[in-house]
């Protein structure tokens, strides 16, 4: 290699500090996230395996708490008062706009200062300055830093970084991941886990003591049970590089007896990678992948035996230069979503999509968003619950919104 290659491809400061990490990066993360709690309680927020289902139905009831609390005069005053003491940092350097601003939204509602940082340019990194001594930096001036990162990993090796402050005597503060690379984005699960809980509640606001919802569907599907357990669901698109499908077929294996369809085309990049296959086999979750909804499994079309289907763009901004010629010549309509596959779909079974959908694409075309079963606008807003939920958790508030929400309601 000539010395100008070398140079060329001398490795940055901010490559050399998650070198550093390398070691705890590269651990299972049944054993790291012990390091990610404090006393019982989240500190960091890195993984989606940081939830165990005690957690996740816990902060499901916090945010339907919150949501009713919001619509009360005094109930938004109490929110409000909450955290108003306490700062948050959005480090977000990769675009970004549900994720960002219903944090934002949820910082607000319990009355926390926002600060922003969306665009490196405008920040010391344009002087040489590293992602490390920003993060360092806003832990000065912040009690919470909730970033997002095309960086794989760089979360997570944030988060070592303030425990190692912490050990040391030195001020440290929580790290939220709000999507990392490729790797993880461990609240949008939490937000489709939160849309699942409600969804598979099945109330209706028609509900009445001699009919409802739950018992009508019961007379169609007599196996029918509420909650997550026991259920099939369907993921659909760019399996392989979806961190939202990694972070939510993780969290769906916490629950007994579910089984996880992945409906991908057979192309190494786009179908379901060895290190998910395996984390979930290990899990002895059972799973199916196959190449199109409407595959027929165990004598019956994918399509008509899903209790819920999570749809995904094909993700271009992961494209290196040979992807889009590759990708022109695959068959990807079996992975869109069509009016006639709705219709064959259960009555109940919900549809998600993380977001934003890609109109060139057509995953999923306009002319569904009406029907009942499309879940993915009033599951972007559940982010905002779901993620005050997550805050008031981590800041130890969520037993006071607790018992404030039975104060105000026993009489109700």
């Amino acid at each position: 290699m000539s010395s100008q290659s070398a140079v060329d491809h001398a490795p940055t400061q901010d490559e050399l500090d998650l070198l550093h990490y390398e070691s705890r990066i590269d651990r299972p993360v049944r054993i790291k996230v012990p390091e990610l709690h404090r006393d019982e309680r989240l500190r960091h927020v890195i993984f989606g395996g940081q939830f165990s289902v005690d957690m996740l139905e816990d902060l499901g009831a916090t945010a339907d708490k919150i949501r009713a609390l919001s619509r009360m005069r005094n109930g938004q005053d109490f929110l409000l008062h909450l955290l108003h003491h306490k700062r948050a940092m959005l480090y977000f350097t990769q675009p970004s706009t549900r994720t960002f601003l219903s944090f934002m939204a949820a910082c607000q509602i319990l009355g926390m200062t926002c600060n922003e940082v969306r665009d490196p340019t405008t920040s010391s990194e344009t002087k040489g300055e590293t992602r490390f001594d920003s993060i360092r930096m806003f832990s000065s001036y912040f009690d919470l830093i909730i970033m997002r990162s095309k960086l794989p990993s760089l979360a997570e090796a944030c988060a070592y970084l303030m425990n190692d402050l912490a050990d040391s005597g030195n001020r440290s503060v929580p790290i939220v991941n709000a999507g990392s690379g490729a790797d993880e984005h461990p609240t949008q699960a939490l937000l489709d886990i939160y849309t699942l809980q409600r969804s598979f509640q099945f109330t209706d606001p028609k509900d009445s003591p001699i009919s409802n919802r739950y018992n009508n569907l019961r007379q169609n599907f007599p196996n029918l049970m509420k909650g997550l357990a026991g259920k099939v669901y369907g993921f659909c698109g760019d399996i392989g590089r979806g961190r939202t499908v990694r972070s939510l077929a993780s969290l769906l294996a916490n629950y007994q007896d579910v089984t996880l369809i992945f409906i991908a085309p057979n192309d190494p990049t786009l179908s379901l990678h060895d290190d998910l296959r395996r984390r979930l086999v290990n899990r002895g979750v059972r799973m199916v992948e196959v190449e199109s909804l409407e595959e027929v499994v165990e004598g019956m079309p994918v399509i008509e035996q899903i209790d819920a289907l999570y749809m995904t763009r094909i993700q271009k901004e992961h494209n290196g230069p040979s992807d889009e010629a590759h990708f022109a010549e695959l068959d990807l309509s079996p992975c869109k979503l069509t009016r006639e596959l709705v219709a064959r779909m259960k009555s109940y079974a919900p549809i998600l999509h993380p977001f934003p959908r890609d109109q060139r694409f057509g995953e999923i075309p306009t002319e569904i968003d009406d029907d009942p079963r499309a879940m993915y606008f009033r599951q972007a807003r559940n982010g905002m619950w779901i993620r005050a939920a997550l805050l008031a958790s981590i800041f130890g508030v969520d037993h006071q919104i607790s018992r404030f929400f039975h104060e105000e309601t026993k009489n109700v």
